[in-house]
């Protein structure tokens, strides 16, 4: 048991030298930047700096919760572009298998794509102003 031990010590410890020396760093950098750092305190100092241009408003603004849910499904869908994007690399070597199997892959993604804009997901205009638009 103590010779599994020293073994599996020996052919670990750059590992935990590595795990050392990086926690030792980043404990250094903190350290120096907290004694070099500025310590000046004003109003200047708690607005936001963008490119130069001066702030206009306030940055706490309510935001629609739909901004987030298609933010949401943009990233979902994207994620599975990059799976088409990899299968479509390896085409000749998945074959008709691999073609089946991304047929079934794109089918779902369909479905549930109509099914998030049937459930009215990617609907902007809140359901007043729906009521109010002309049909056409």
């Amino acid at each position: 048991m103590a010779m599994d031990l020293t073994q599996q010590l020996a052919q670990h410890w750059a590992t935990g030298v590595f795990i050392v020396a990086a926690l030792g760093l980043c404990a250094f950098m903190v350290g120096v930047s907290g004694l070099l750092g500025g310590k000046a305190w004003g109003h200047r100092k708690d607005t936001p700096y963008e490119s130069g241009i001066l702030p206009a408003g306030s940055a706490h603004q309510r935001l629609s919760i739909k901004f987030y849910l298609v933010a949401m499904l943009f990233v979902i869908f994207d994620v599975e572009a990059l799976y088409l994007f990899a299968w479509a690399t390896a085409i000749r070597q998945s074959g008709w298998a691999g073609f089946v199997e991304v047929f079934i892959f794109i089918a779902v993604l369909l479905v549930g794509l109509i099914y998030i804009c049937r459930i009215g997901a990617l609907d902007w205009a809140p359901t007043g102003r729906k009521a109010n638009r002309p049909r056409t």
